[in-house]
């Protein structure tokens, strides 16, 4: 069982148990358990479901495990010959999240 789910504008590859970094979800703390809805594919032994855009009524569930940031990005700017120099520095918030199970609503 697998599947793609969309997180924040990406797509990642989810199967029960995988442990995946993917960007941060507000409002959730470590440990707690978070649902993600947004399920593009959904395969369950010899059956692929494909969704135009979701598949309706799988989820797939995860425990929270870190929140953290990724390493600095530095952003530097300058022309030559002209004196302008910038320097930024960006650090990207993460959430680690390991893939409990992915559940599907049975119909009828």
């Amino acid at each position: 069982m697998y599947g793609v789910v969309e997180i924040g504008g990406k797509q990642y590859f989810v199967e029960p148990g995988l442990e995946l970094i993917h960007e941060l979800v507000p409002g959730f703390q470590v440990g707690e358990r978070i649902t993600f809805d947004r399920v593009l594919l959904f395969r369950n032994g010899e059956r692929i479901e494909v969704g135009k855009p979701y598949v309706p009524g799988v989820r797939v569930v995860g425990e929270v495990q870190g929140i953290g940031k990724l390493p600095k990005v530095i952003i530097f700017k300058f022309m030559p010959k002209k004196g302008y120099r910038r320097k930024k520095g960006h650090r990207q918030p993460f959430m680690r999240t390991k893939i409990l199970a992915m559940e599907q609503e049975q119909h009828g």
